[in-house]
């Protein structure tokens, strides 16, 4: 007998970017998490990488911050909070937007879920040119053959314009040097949907 499935997990775009980023990802990389929010990407990251590796996460709400300590601290993972430690998780309370200004990178995986905290003030969001901004750099400081997976969310209108600039930063790329993918569920319209870019060269 079939088991019934608890939630719709092929349309869960958060579930495929990490699997798509965990295929570039290896024990001792630098992974960035550009929206710590509950803590989920953060978590993963920290497995993949391992205890050799580095993770930076950055929010702009302590609330978050806490939430991503909290579940780090339960899976066993130690991390440290706007420390200057060259390992493990750090713990960023600052827009990312100022991404550089704690790395120069070579980064391996980069992770983004676009909107707001799940549960927070939905007034706190992630907005278009901060975004922007973080994306830039985050182009710059990704290493050849890393990934970097954004989830949009257009059920607001201040995630669809956000979404529509960050489609046209992407689609200004050029195709030789980066691929990008797009995943979307196409029968529901404000559903949230996947990019992923990859540096080729």
């Amino acid at each position: 007998m079939r088991k019934t499935l608890q939630e719709p997990s092929l349309i869960r775009m958060v579930r495929w970017a990490q699997r798509l980023v965990a295929e570039v990802l290896e024990v001792g990389d630098l992974a960035v998490d550009l929206t710590a929010g509950n803590g989920a990407d953060t978590l993963f990251l920290a497995r993949q990488v391992g205890p050799e590796g580095r993770v930076l996460a950055f929010d702009v709400q302590l609330e978050a911050l806490r939430h991503t300590g909290m579940r780090l601290t339960e899976a066993g993972i130690s991390w440290t909070f706007d420390d200057q430690d060259d390992a493990g998780v750090r713990l960023i309370q600052d827009s990312h937007a100022r991404l550089t200004s704690y790395t120069q990178g070579p980064v391996q995986g980069i992770m983004a879920n676009l909107g707001y905290l799940p549960g927070g003030d939905q007034g706190v969001a992630t907005r278009a040119e901060t975004t922007l901004s973080a994306l830039r750099q985050a182009l710059d400081i990704l290493a050849m053959g890393g990934r970097m997976s954004l989830v949009g969310y257009v059920g607001h209108a201040q995630g669809k314009d956000e979404c529509r600039v960050v489609e046209e930063l992407l689609q200004g790329l050029s195709s030789r040097h980066w691929h990008i993918l797009r995943m979307q569920v196409v029968n529901r319209f404000e559903a949230p949907y996947l990019l992923v870019v990859e540096r080729r060269g």
